[in-house]
């Protein structure tokens, strides 16, 4: 990937930066559960429990960080959600009660959540003249940290001690302090004078509260290959169980390989909203493709498998260049922070309660959920254009272009 690397310093930076952080979350994604229940003997009832209500209480973080990110100074903010994962993270290393891990997983969490909207201003600040490239190229950079990371852990898994699971979490613990060491050597990003009107102005903002919206039912989908897809293959097909894995080894592919090349073109709001429209198509197709699979044989469903999970990547490809263009494109250049905030609801939400509607619509129910999901997806894809012009007509006139 050496020739696709930006030539700016500040850019490669957050790039490593980032790539550093999502190492360190893709092992605690992975390693993360087990350390709870068999490191530290919590009931699994428990874990699933203090991870929602992390969860839940974590969306609480983006929009004050992102507040605080666009009138204190972003860079400083990062730093500092760097700072507060890296306490979460050692602080689950000593934690052998229930309420402890609740409150260390919880600021890993808002680490996660905060950092994003503090990473907004940031990323405009870098984008450069082709900011729809270098915003395609850490979403890339993204999906491979947190593979590399899954693949790391898996060593964990493979051991299975608690001194095993507690080298992957201060290694975890590591990649956060240092994301937040190499950050705070980040281009500092100039604080935006606050235009008059309402502080929390993003709020107050139908258009990009309803693009929100239909972004975290869009954000459904990111769930469909890790909590649907796997159960509906072992327990509604015939395809061998390696296909499990296979399926996440495809979607890291083409997201690493394709990312870039389609995200660049995402440059416009019209061209944001023409990716969600596309998403929102190719999860519908993929959906269909995958329900498919316990109709088929063996044989079949392995090639209709790698089909569905190829289209439905290039889904999750369109929505992530689409979503990107159209938060910054529609955030005021003096609120981008809160705006991303805000933004990163739908996210958080969508990702939330996925696991829970996924396995009842497309596992219990079978086919026909999996048709309704791909409608649902479909659905919010389609309606997404009309936002966007709405929200574009609804703009201030003097307001500066902020899809940078």
């Amino acid at each position: 990937m050496s020739p696709l690397l930006p030539e700016d310093r500040g850019q490669r930076l957050l790039v490593l930066a980032i790539l550093v952080n999502t190492v360190g979350y893709g092992i605690y994604l992975t390693a993360g559960v087990l350390y709870a229940t068999r490191a530290i003997d919590l009931p699994a009832g428990q874990v699933g429990a203090g991870l929602s209500v992390a969860g839940v209480l974590s969306l609480l973080a983006g929009l004050p960080a992102g507040h605080l990110a666009d009138r204190l100074g972003a860079r400083g903010v990062y730093v500092a959600t760097g700072a507060i994962g890296a306490a979460g993270m050692a602080g689950l290393c000593l934690t052998r009660d229930f309420w402890l891990f609740l409150v260390f997983t919880t600021l890993v969490n808002i680490s996660q959540t905060a950092g994003r909207a503090a990473r907004g201003p940031v990323i405009q600040q870098l984008g450069g003249e082709r900011p729809a490239r270098f915003r395609s190229f850490l979403r890339a950079v993204t999906n491979l940290g947190v593979a590399f990371g899954a693949l790391v852990a898996g060593w964990g898994v493979h051991v299975d001690t608690r001194n095993a699971y507690l080298l992957l979490l201060v290694g975890c613990a590591l990649t956060y302090l240092t994301t937040a060491v190499m950050t705070a050597f980040l281009p500092r990003v100039p604080v935006r004078e606050a235009r008059e009107g309402p502080r929390w102005s993003a709020l107050r903002d139908k258009p990009y509260l309803l693009l929100t919206l239909l972004d975290g039912v869009m954000s459904l989908q990111y769930r469909v290959l890790t909590a649907a897809l796997p159960l509906w293959l072992l327990t509604r097909t015939e395809v061998p169980k390696w296909t499990v894995a296979a399926a996440m080894l495809i979607n890291t592919g083409v997201v690493v390989s394709l990312q870039v090349t389609l995200g660049r073109r995402v440059d416009s709001p019209k061209a944001g909203a023409v990716a969600f429209r596309r998403a929102g198509l190719a999860f519908l197709v993929s959906c269909g493709l995958i329900s498919a699979l316990a109709e088929v044989p063996a044989w079949a469903g392995v090639l209709l498998l790698v089909t569905g999970v190829t289209v439905h990547t290039l889904g999750e490809i369109w929505q992530s260049a689409g979503g990107f263009e159209l938060s910054f494109a529609l955030a005021p250049p003096d609120a981008v922070g809160q705006y991303q905030g805000v933004f990163g609801l739908g996210l958080g939400l969508g990702t939330t309660v996925a696991p829970a509607l996924l396995i009842w619509l497309c596992v219990e129910w079978g086919t026909p959920g999996w048709w309704v999901v791909g409608a649902l997806l479909a659905g919010a894809g389609l309606v997404v254009p009309a936002v966007a012009r709405w929200g574009e007509r609804t703009r201030p006139v003097t307001a500066e272009p902020a899809s940078g």
